[in-house]
C-alpha cells in the first residue's frame, strides 16, 4: 500500500541546501518531518495535493516537478527577485493555464509552475461587470467634499464604464459619514436600487471623534446592507492626514470611489443571479 511519493533533490553543500530549502518555501511549500543525523539531514517539504500525472501528446512542459499555484504570475514575479534563472517565460497554455518553467538553483532539476485561469474542479458563480439596465443611487458625504467630490467622479466614471445611463444614477448628499447609513437604509428601502455607493472621508484629528464616527458609519452601512439585502458599495475612506485621503482619491492608491461602485455593480448582479431574478 503506498504511503507517499517523493522526489528526492540532493545539493552538493549545507549552504545550497539551506538555501534550496529557503527557495522552495519562498515559493510556497511547507514544512513536514525533518531529520538529522551523523551521515545526513534532510526535510520533507509539502504540498495539499499531489500525486503522479501521466500524459499522452503535446503541451506537456519539460520539467522534473510541476508545481499548481494560485496565480502564476505573482510566483514568476517572486522568482525573478529570488534571481532564478527562467528556462521557459511565463505564457498561457492552449489548455486553460499559465506556466512558465525555471531551473531549481544547486540541483540540476526543472521546476514548472502554473494556475489555470478558471478553477474547473469547482465551479464558482459571480456577477458580472455589466451596469447596463440597473439603477443605483450613490451617497455623498458633505463633509470634506474637496475629497468626496472625487470619490463621485471615480463611482460616475465607473458606472458609466459598465454600461450604466445618467438616469438610472441617482445622487444623494448627507453633512457628514456619520449619516451615510440612514440615507443609504432610506434609499434601499424604497426598491428603488438594485446598489447603492457610499462615499465619505474621515481625517484623523487630536480626539477619539475619528474614531466613533469611522466605526459607526462602517458598522451602519453593513448593517443596512444585511437587513435591506441591497448591495452597498463601501467607499468610505478613513485616513490619518488629507494626503492619504488624495491619494485614494484618485492619484497613487487609485480612485477608491470608481472601485466601490464597480464592486455595487458586481455585488448587484450577483444577488439577482443568486435569487434567479432576469436583468
Amino acid at each position: 500500500m503506498i504511503k507517499s511519493i517523493h522526489r528526492l533533490l540532493l545539493p552538493a553543500n549545507a549552504e545550497d541546501y539551506s538555501a534550496l530549502v529557503g527557495f522552495l518555501e519562498a515559493l510556497g511549500f511547507e514544512r513536514g518531518e525533518a531529520w538529522e543525523r551523523p551521515r545526513s539531514r534532510g526535510i520533507k517539504l509539502q504540498a495539499p495535493e499531489s500525486g503522479i500525472e501521466i500524459g499522452l501528446g503535446e503541451g506537456f512542459p519539460d520539467a522534473d516537478l510541476i508545481l499548481e499555484v494560485d496565480n502564476a504570475d505573482i510566483i514568476y514575479e517572486q522568482a525573478h527577485r529570488l534571481g532564478c534563472t527562467v528556462v521557459r517565460e511565463i505564457a498561457d497554455c492552449e489548455w486553460g493555464a499559465r506556466m512558465f518553467t525555471i531551473a531549481l538553483p544547486n540541483v540540476h532539476a526543472r521546476l514548472a509552475v502554473f494556475s489555470y485561469k478558471e478553477d474547473w474542479r469547482q465551479p464558482a458563480k459571480q456577477g458580472s461587470l455589466d451596469a447596463s439596465g440597473l439603477r443605483f443611487g450613490a451617497v455623498v458625504s458633505r463633509f470634506n467634499s474637496f475629497i468626496t467630490e472625487r470619490l463621485l467622479a471615480g463611482a460616475l466614471d465607473a458606472l458609466r464604464m459598465s454600461g450604466a445611463k445618467s438616469k438610472d444614477i441617482e445622487i444623494v448628499r448627507v453633512p457628514g459619514a456619520f449619516e451615510i447609513p440612514a440615507a443609504a437604509r432610506m434609499l434601499a428601502q424604497t426598491g428603488r436600487f438594485d446598489a447603492l455607493i457610499c462615499l465619505g472621508c474621515l481625517l484623523r484629528g487630536d480626539t477619539f471623534h475619528y474614531d466613533v464616527i469611522a466605526n459607526e458609519a462602517t458598522r451602519g452601512i453593513g448593517q443596512a446592507m444585511q437587513e435591506t439585502n441591497v448591495p452597498m458599495g463601501f467607499g468610505v475612506l478613513t485616513c490619518d492626514t488629507l494626503e492619504q485621503a488624495i491619494d485614494r482619491a484618485g492619484l497613487k492608491a487609485g480612485n477608491k470611489g470608481f472601485e466601490a461602485a464597480l464592486a455595487a455593480v458586481e455585488m448587484a448582479n450577483l444577488r439577482k443571479l443568486a435569487t434567479g431574478k432576469p436583468r
